[in-house]
C-alpha cells in the first residue's frame, strides 16, 4: 500500500488556528521512533498549511527539541539542511544543532516530505524593536552571511541559487505593474481597483529605472566571483528569526537559504523596518548598515546594489501582488488603505535614498 503524500490543508474559523490533520500526526509518532528519544508531550507551534510545512516542539528525554516538516521538494531542503550542517560543524555558528537518527542520518524522508530534529535552544527572546535591537539583527545578519561562505551542497541535494536571477526578477516586476493595471480595469468595481489605477504607474516607472540602474552596474562582475565566494542568503530573516540567546544571536529556520548576494538580506530588512515605521529614517539606515559592517564588511559596488534593490518598488509589490490570483477577493477597501500608507511612506523613501547615495560618496560612513 503507498503511502500517503502530505498535501496543503485549510483551516476555517471552526478549527483552532494549529490544526494539523491526523494522518500527519500519525506520521510524526513513526518519524520519533526513528530517533534514541522519548517523546513526552509534542505542541504545534507554527504551521505552513498552505503549503504543507509544519513546526512541533518535542519535549523529551534527551530535552526540548524541534520537529519539522519542510515544505519544499526533498532534493530543495537537503540544500537548507547541508547549509545547517555546514555551519553549524564548520564554521561553530549559533544555530541549532540538527540530530541524527537511529540509522545516523540527519532527516526522514515520509510522505514526500523531509523531516528533521534539532536542538531547541533556551532561552530565546526576540530583541527589542528599536534600533537597539535592529542593530543586533544585522550584526547577526552579517556574521551569518560571513561564516555561510564556501558552503558545498551534499551529493543529491538541488543547488538553490538566486545569484543570477536579479534581472530576471526586475523584469519580472515590471511585467506584473502591466497586470496589475489591466486587473484592476477588470475589475472597477472593486474597492481598491481605484486606488491601484492612480498608483501603479508611477510604481511601475520606479521599477524600469531600477533595471536601467541594475543594467549598467557592477553586478555582472560581482555576480561572476559564485556561489561559494559570496555563500547564503536567509532569505526569511527579521525579528522572529534573529533572536537573543545566552551566548548571543541566534539564527533559526534555515529552511528557505539560497545563495545570493548577501546585500538582498540586508535590504530587506532594512526596507522592511522602514515600512513598519511608516518613514524612512536615514539615520537608522546607517546605524543598521554601519552594525551589519562590522561583521561582514560591504565593499563599494555591494553598498551601490543595496540603494539599487532599495530603489525597487518592493513594499507595493510585495503587498500588491496577489491580487492576480483572486481579485474579486483581494481588491478590497483593505488593500485600498494599505496603498495608501505605501505612497505616503514613498515619499520620504527617494530622499533617504538620495542622502544615502550622497554620504556613501563622501566616504562618511561604512
Amino acid at each position: 500500500m503507498q503511502e500517503n503524500q502530505i498535501i496543503p490543508w485549510e483551516i476555517d474559523d471552526t478549527m483552532d488556528e494549529f490544526y494539523v490533520p491526523a494522518y500527519i500526526e500519525d506520521m510524526a509518532l513513526e518519524v520519533v521512533k526513528e530517533y534514541d528519544m522519548s517523546v513526552h508531550h509534542m505542541e504545534v507551534i507554527t504551521t505552513k498549511e498552505d503549503k504543507g510545512g509544519l513546526i512541533w516542539k518535542i519535549d523529551t528525554d534527551k530535552g526540548p527539541r524541534s520537529l519539522k516538516i519542510l515544505h519544499r521538494r526533498p532534493s530543495r531542503s537537503l540544500f537548507s539542511i547541508g547549509a545547517q550542517e555546514y555551519l553549524v560543524h564548520e564554521k561553530k555558528a549559533r544555530i541549532p544543532v540538527i540530530i541524527k537518527t537511529n540509522q545516523g542520518e540527519t532527516t526522514v524522508l515520509k510522505g514526500g516530505k523531509i523531516w528533521f530534529v534539532a536542538e531547541w535552544i533556551e532561552p530565546l527572546e526576540q530583541v527589542s524593536e528599536d534600533l537597539e535591537g535592529a542593530k543586533h539583527l544585522c550584526r547577526a545578519l552579517g556574521e551569518f552571511h560571513f561564516l555561510s561562505k564556501g558552503y558545498k551542497p551534499p551529493k543529491g541535494a538541488e543547488v538553490a541559487s538566486r545569484l543570477h536571477r536579479w534581472p530576471k526578477t526586475y523584469q519580472k516586476v515590471i511585467n506584473k505593474m502591466e497586470w496589475f493595471e489591466n486587473i484592476a480595469q477588470s475589475y472597477q468595481e472593486m474597492p481598491a481597483s481605484s486606488v491601484v489605477l492612480q498608483h501603479v504607474d508611477l510604481f511601475k516607472q520606479q521599477a524600469v529605472n531600477a533595471k536601467k540602474r541594475l543594467d549598467t552596474s557592477s553586478y555582472k562582475e560581482l555576480t561572476a566571483r559564485g556561489n561559494q565566494f559570496w555563500g547564503l542568503v536567509h532569505q526569511d530573516y527579521g525579528w522572529s528569526n534573529g533572536q537573543m540567546g545566552a551566548e548571543g544571536m541566534w539564527i533559526i529556520d534555515l529552511d528557505g537559504v539560497a545563495y545570493d548576494l548577501p546585500i538582498r538580506d540586508l535590504r530587506k530588512l532594512i526596507t522592511g523596518t522602514m515600512d513598519d515605521m511608516g518613514t524612512w529614517d536615514v539615520n537608522w539606515i546607517i546605524e543598521m548598515t554601519e552594525a551589519y559592517n562590522e561583521t561582514n564588511p560591504i565593499e563599494e559596488d555591494l553598498y551601490d546594489m543595496l540603494l539599487i534593490d532599495m530603489s525597487l518598488p518592493n513594499e507595493f509589490y510585495k503587498n500588491v501582488k496577489e491580487m492576480v490570483y483572486q481579485p474579486e477577493l483581494f481588491l478590497d477597501q483593505e488593500l485600498a488603505a494599505l496603498i495608501e500608507t505605501i505612497v505616503v511612506t514613498d515619499q520620504s523613501k527617494w530622499p533617504a535614498i538620495q542622502e544615502l547615495s550622497r554620504i556613501w560618496k563622501r566616504g562618511e560612513f561604512i
